[in-house]
Parts: C-alpha cells; sequence; structure tokens
C-alpha cells in the first residue's frame, strides 16, 4: 500500500529518512525536505513517486542509477553531498568523544575508479555486471561512468573471459585494473583450469591486448608487467594486490603524509602495501614498510632497489593484527604511518599509545574505525593535529580520512 512520507534528514549510507508510525523509515534517493509517496516494507521503503522535489535534487548522469548497487548519491547537488559526507566523519568524531577540526573535503576522484570488479554468471548464457542494490540478483552493464576510461571496455573483456571458463558454469568475479601498461586481471570463482581454458585465457589476453591474466593471485599469461608509478618508483603489484581506488586518490593522500613526516628521519610505513606511501616517502627519508601480505612487500622491495635516488628501504612481514610493533621498536622512528585494512588498527594504536613516537599518521577508508583509534592515541597522549577527509569513493558512503597526531611533549632530539 502506497503511503507519503515527509524526509528529515540524511541516514550515513545516504538514504533519506522519515519518521511514521514511531518508527523511523529508510528511503534510498529520496532527499531531506522532499514528500515522497512511497511502498513501504518494514523499516524502508521504495520511492514510488517525489511530489516535492528537493532544489538539490539533480539529474543522474549514469543509465543504471538506481538499478545498481554501486553508486548511491548521484541525485544529490555537491553542495548536499559534501556536508553529507563531511558528516559522516563528523559523527564518527562526536560518537568517539573528539572534538577537533575537519578540514574540507578534498575530491580525489580524479580519471575515476581504477579498479573495478565485475560478476559473471554463466547460466542460461554469459552476463556481466554489478549486483543490484541489496540483492544477489546480476545488473548487466556495457560501460561504467565512474571507472577510469581504460576501464569502459572492462564489461566487454570480462564477457570474453568468462566466455573461455564457461563449461564450469560457476559464478566468477572479474577484478579488473588499469594500470600504466595495460589492463590486469585477477578472476575468482574458478577451479583449477584445464589446459585448453588456460589456452583460451592467453588467446584472450592476446585479443584484447592485456597486461596480464591471474586466477585467483597466479599468473596465467602475462604479455607485460602491470606497472603503477609511486613517486619516482614503477610498482608492479601482485594480482589482486590493494590499491587505492583512484589515481589522484593515492596522490592526495601521500601528500598529506609527505606533509606530516617531513621533519622525521626514519619513518614506519605500517600496512604498507605494494609501497604507496613507503616509496613517496623515501626521496627524503629511511624507511621501514611492515605488512602480512608478503607478495605485496617483495613488489615494493623490487621496485625501491631498482629506483635512483631512494634513501633506505627496509621491509618486515608480519602480521599487526596479531603482533603489533612494540614501544621499544617504535622507538627506533620519529614518524609511524598507518594505513589498514577496514577494521583499523586498534592493536597498533594501543602499542602507540604507550610509545614515545613523536608524530603518528593514521589513514582510514572508515570513519567508524579511524574514531576509535584516534581516542586510543588521544587518550594515550596525542594531539590530533589536523583530520582531512579524501573523497576518492565518489557517489558512495565510502571515506578515506587521514589523521595527523603529534605528541603533546615531545622529547627533545
Amino acid at each position: 500500500m502506497a503511503e507519503r512520507l515527509h524526509i528529515r534528514r540524511l541516514g550515513g549510507r545516504g538514504d533519506g529518512i522519515a519518521e511514521g508510525g514511531g518508527a523511523t523509515i529508510y528511503v534510498p534517493h529520496a532527499l531531506p525536505g522532499e514528500t515522497v509517496v512511497v511502498e513501504r516494507q518494514g523499516m524502508r521503503a521504495r520511492v514510488l513517486a517525489v511530489e516535492t522535489a528537493s532544489p538539490d535534487r539533480i539529474e543522474p548522469f549514469c543509465p543504471y542509477f538506481g538499478a545498481c548497487g554501486g553508486c548511491l548519491t548521484q541525485h544529490m547537488s555537491q553542495p548536499l553531498y559534501r556536508a553529507w559526507k563531511q558528516g559522516i566523519l563528523a559523527d564518527a568524531l562526536a560518537k568517539a568523544g573528539i572534538a577537533t577540526r575537519i578540514e574540507p573535503l578534498v575530491d580525489a576522484h580524479g580519471a575515476g575508479r581504477r579498479r573495478i570488479t565485475l560478476h559473471a554468471r554463466l547460466k542460461d548464457g554469459v552476463r556481466v555486471g554489478y549486483m543490484k542494490p541489496r540483492s544477489h540478483e546480476l545488473l548487466a552493464i556495457k560501460t561504467c561512468p565512474v571507472a577510469e576510461p581504460a576501464l569502459q571496455r572492462a564489461p566487454e573483456i570480462a564477457h570474453a573471459l568468462a566466455l573461455v571458463l564457461a563449461k564450469a558454469g560457476k559464478p566468477l568475479d572479474v577484478q579488473i585494473t588499469s594500470t600504466e601498461t595495460g589492463l590486469d586481471i585477477d578472476i575468482r570463482g574458478h577451479g583449477p583450469l584445464s589446459n585448453s581454458e588456460r589456452q583460451g585465457l592467453a588467446a584472450a589476453a592476446g585479443a584484447h591486448d592485456l597486461a596480464r591474466i591471474a586466477l585467483h593471485g597466479e599468473v596465467v599469461a602475462e604479455r607485460r608487467r602491470p606497472l603503477v608509478t609511486m613517486g619516482l618508483a614503477a610498482v608492479s603489484p601482485p594480482p589482486g594486490g590493494f590499491l587505492q581506488a583512484t589515481r589522484a586518490g593515492e596522490e592526495a593522500l601521500a601528500q598529506i603524509v609527505r606533509e606530516a613526516c617531513a621533519a622525521a628521519r626514519r619513518v614506519a610505513d605500517l600496512f604498507a602495501g605494494c609501497g604507496p606511501f613507503s616509496l613517496r616517502l623515501a626521496e627524503a627519508h629511511d624507511i621501514h614498510a611492515v605488512d602480512g601480505d608478503a607478495a605485496a612487500l617483495a613488489a615494493l622491495d623490487k621496485a625501491a632497489r631498482h629506483t635512483p635516488r631512494l634513501r633506505r628501504v627496509t621491509t618486515e612481514t608480519r602480521d599487526l593484527f596479531r603482533r603489533p610493533l612494540l614501544p621499544p621498536e617504535l622507538a627506533r622512528f620519529d614518524a609511524v604511518v598507518m594505513d589498514p585494512p577496514r577494521a583499523g588498527a586498534e592493536a597498533q594504536a594501543r602499542q602507540l599509545a604507550a610509545a614515545s613516537t613523536p608524530t603518528v599518521v593514521s589513514v582510514s577508508c572508515d570513519a567508524g574505525t579511524f574514531a576509535r583509534d584516534a581516542g586510543i592515541l588521544v587518550a594515550g597522549g596525542y594531539r590530533l593535529e589536523r583530520v582531512v577527509p579524501v573523497d576518492q569513493f565518489k557517489h558512495t558512503p565510502h571515506l578515506e580520512i587521514v589523521g595527523v597526531f603529534r605528541r603533546k611533549h615531545e622529547p627533545s632530539r
């Protein structure tokens, strides 16, 4: 049954929020101030018509918006979008009891996402696309406007690769990354390859001029090494290895990190990955890079050894969730950078809170875990000097954050 709702505010995932019958109702694609006619199912509702539109409502640029589960905010004006996204971070810090100035949102979309993961379904023919909102149902697409230009042919390529593997009938995830030397593919969901499948993928790599194809991280065909520039260095990440979502986002984050570490001599880069911060910082600092991913560190190490004019770079494979660096180890460094996964770095933050490291730079892709770890550092005697939200996940609730922490009473050096 249809009902009329008045939207009061935006939720953390960009849904419009209304109150009805004593309940909070979440309405995707509705904006504050709007009156909408909806079809309601429990706490969620689907817009049937917008009776009174907000002046902040704009026309989405993607033909799949609303049907695709990726972008959630293409209908918002830029002022509303920026205020909402900055508010996600402000709310998280407030809940953690941290009062600080948040710098303006940095637009780091640049040329677009450099990596997308397409899903292939092989029942009743090959279909390739993204998932529909809150669903495991596939939406077939021909292009993705938020991706880099080099990825606009990604659905066609994923379709061709899925055809090679169609006999197994298994659902596949095809991760496609744009690199300086071509597209890098990592396929997930298929078992061991037959000789004909392996030959078919190699032929597809040639037909589509791909740099590399891997299956579950194992290289199947490599025509060129995929290379990503990080400062002076050129890195070949392992198949499926972590990269920041956009090139512009990585540059923006690295610039803030470099500014924060300017006075340091020795820097520890924790959760270093394949080196987006280490390799740039090594232009002016001695670096110790630590991560649990040995393949990523090997890529970092190789790039550092083959790049002139870098200072000393050492690496250590270590599970920082189970074995964080302890205060005696941290005492060797003037600054620590940490860029953990979405779960944050609670164990490492507790060790830093007990140490005397003058500067800590926390990079995070989750406002909640960033605020939790920031609270630990502040309680341990750090001052949160700077907080910068960086928007490389445009049109989504996801946000990259950089926090710069200084010891309130730095030891003299």
